[in-house]
């Protein structure tokens, strides 16, 4: 198997029937797709990942638990209030075994959390503004087309295109303390791949570039070992391809003027990464269930 941006996976896959097995696994393929069409029960399946980015009713979801799945896993944040919200590093401990619809929002504003989150205890975040440079997506057209957003409906290969970010109102509301304080903007920019937050915050007491690094560097090593990274090398967008990390902290892009102002730099794999959480917060439900 290959993919364009990862390349040829080394483990041998065969078809056998309805099955895509690999290694000491067997993976039933089954067509359909919407909510309510296939028989979860069938499969005793735990968890349903809903990746396809189209259906955030909750009463489109809930067709998943109807059609036997225990839970479902959304990989943005629905438009009516669900279950819970969980960003790992950030409010992991708050799940609960009643939670059937969860959203694990996005690798945006994973990012961010954990970065505010950081910020705040050593240095009490006062207000923020992101910037989100992303990778182009699945859902952008490869040519000019017609829709009705002006700016997404342009040539994702050949643009920089700036997008509303939901990532600051979402953290709002998971983390009250920033209420506020918080806004953004995204720009869709012409790679496959590999992301960055650029972060600005005024903060209630300003550390030096060394310090705030030193800071990055030891959460990386401890408390947010395998969600932070941290790099000290001149690294561009796809060098971050393939880390499992929620960001890695870029140690030469951080910034301070008129000793105010702190502006930092996360790179992170908006795929491979937030692939890494969606499991990760599978296992928190299956560690909590046992």
């Amino acid at each position: 198997m290959r993919d364009s941006v990862h390349g040829s996976l080394d483990d041998k896959i065969k078809v056998d029937g309805n099955y895509f097995i690999s290694e000491d696994q067997n993976v039933r393929i089954l067509s359909g797709g919407k909510p309510g069409t296939i028989p979860w029960d069938t499969f005793n399946v735990d968890f349903v990942v809903d990746a396809t980015g189209k259906y955030l009713n909750k009463e489109e979801l809930e067709q998943h638990l109807h059609s036997g799945a225990k839970r479902v896993l959304v990989t943005r944040t629905p438009n009516d209030e669900i279950d819970r919200i969980v960003i790992p590093g950030i409010n992991q401990q708050s799940i609960n075994k009643d939670d059937k619809i969860i959203s694990a929002t996005s690798s945006t504003t994973q990012v961010l959390a954990l970065m505010l989150k950081i910020l705040d205890k050593h240095y009490s975040v006062q207000r923020a503004m992101m910037t989100s440079v992303h990778a182009y997506t699945a859902d952008q057209p490869l040519a000019d087309a017609v829709g009705l957003d002006l700016r997404r409906s342009r040539s994702a290969v050949e643009n920089i295109i700036p997008n509303t970010s939901s990532a600051p109102a979402i953290i709002e509301k998971l983390m009250p303390q920033f209420s506020g304080k918080l806004d953004g903007i995204a720009f869709n920019v012409p790679v496959p791949n590999g992301s960055c937050v650029d972060l600005t915050t005024e903060l209630k007491t300003l550390p030096s570039i060394e310090e705030l690094n030193l800071i990055m560097k030891t959460n990386s090593e401890n408390d947010y070992k395998d969600l932070v990274g941290y790099t000290n090398d001149p690294i561009v967008s796809s060098d971050v391809i393939g880390r499992e990390e929620t960001m890695v902290f870029d140690a030469k892009a951080t910034m301070i003027t008129a000793d105010k102002l702190l502006k930092t730099l996360c790179w992170y794999d908006n795929g491979w990464g937030f692939a890494k959480r969606l499991i990760d917060t599978i296992q928190l439900y299956a560690e909590d269930d046992s």
